[in-house]
Parts: C-alpha cells; sequence; structure tokens
C-alpha cells in the first residue's frame, strides 16, 4: 500500500471512531479534549461532531490552519508532561465526555511509550462513561477497550472506554 493510500485509511478510520465516539458520548456531560492539534483538521472535525462542548487542545505549539485554533483559554501548550498536570488542576478530574489522542510522530517505539506515559492522566481527566480514541493503543486503570466501528483495520486506531 502507498503511503497515500495508508493516510487516507487513517483519516477514514480516525473519522469513523470520532463519529463513533461522539455518538456513544452524546447523552454524558463533559467537554472535549484534543491531544495534538497538528494542522487543526481533527478539532474542527470536533466542533462539527460536538458543537455544543466546550473544546480543549493539548500541543507543543501551535502549527495550525487560523481557521482551526482554539482561543488561547482552551489552548495548553508545552509538553504532556507539563500540561495534563495542568489540566487536571484546571479542569479538575472526570470532566472530559470524549477523548481523541493522535501521538503519531513516525517512531513507532516512541509513539507508543507516549502514549503508555500518558495514559493514567488522560484516564483521570475522564468521566465514567466517556470515550477515548487514539492513534496509540491506551491502558490505564479504569479503562476498557471498545470495538473500533465495522470498516476500521484492526489496530488502524483504538477506542476506549472509562469505567
Amino acid at each position: 500500500m502507498s503511503r497515500l493510500d495508508s493516510f487516507i485509511r487513517r483519516l477514514e478510520a480516525q473519522r469513523q471512531c470520532l463519529g463513533e465516539a461522539a455518538r456513544l458520548a452524546a447523552d454524558l456531560p463533559g467537554i472535549v479534549l484534543e491531544l495534538g492539534l497538528g494542522n487543526g483538521r481533527t478539532f474542527d472535525h470536533l466542533r462539527t461532531l460536538c458543537p455544543d462542548r466546550e473544546i480543549y487542545v493539548f500541543d507543543r505549539q501551535v502549527a495550525a490552519h487560523p481557521d482551526c485554533i482554539p482561543a488561547p483559554d482552551r489552548l495548553f501548550l508545552g509538553d504532556f508532561d507539563a500540561t495534563l498536570p495542568a489540566a487536571l488542576q484546571r479542569l479538575g478530574r472526570g470532566r472530559a465526555a470524549l477523548v481523541h489522542v493522535d501521538l503519531g510522530s513516525g517512531d513507532a517505539a516512541a509513539s507508543r511509550a507516549l502514549a503508555a506515559a500518558i495514559a493514567p492522566a488522560v484516564a483521570e481527566l475522564m468521566a465514567s462513561g466517556a470515550v477515548l480514541v487514539s492513534d496509540q493503543e491506551m491502558a490505564a486503570s479504569g479503562l476498557g477497550p471498545l470495538p473500533v466501528p465495522p470498516g476500521v483495520e484492526r489496530g488502524r486506531y483504538f477506542m476506549a472506554v472509562r469505567a
């Protein structure tokens, strides 16, 4: 498969998983967290899927399209080891109804290690019943796997629910 085909399949899987997560979390109160702003496409899509929810975004730096940048009070800039504890303090535990994590860096081992390192803090931010969508498998106490939607290739994207 070409890199273009792989990219398209990843984005299709991401869109399907986010749509399913929004459906599953529809009746759950709470905020949305986007870890990894990138160019802002997913943030923009989450605004469409969850128009009545506050969306908080985490990234090292802003490199997104100007139309896809969150308000400064909804943006946590810096490394996750600093911004996730700051979010726990500012937002509180158990507030997120939906979380999207996009960590893929091209270095599979580094991406897996980062996912493992941040998973406990991400789980703390999630409400009971909240849905996690991630490009990396994330395991933490209180997180259980969810099946991905039909048509999403196993291992392409991951979903979990907070107990």
